[in-house]
């Protein structure tokens, strides 16, 4: 794997991480805000041919 598909990767996951955080504690804007990270970086996995796997949100 190379860094670029590792560090995106991981950036899904921690965005993912903090959506479920956002959500859990009713921060509605910031789960907005951590929903459209996490849809860009799935765009930018999509475009790259990156395979995220099933995901939480």
């Amino acid at each position: 794997m190379d860094a670029f598909t590792a560090g995106l990767l991981q950036r899904i996951k921690a965005t993912e991480s903090d959506l479920t955080r956002a959500r859990e504690t009713g921060d509605d804007f910031l789960a907005d805000v951590e929903q459209s990270e996490l849809d860009d970086l799935h765009r930018l996995a999509e475009e790259y041919g990156v395979e995220v796997g099933v995901t939480h949100a």
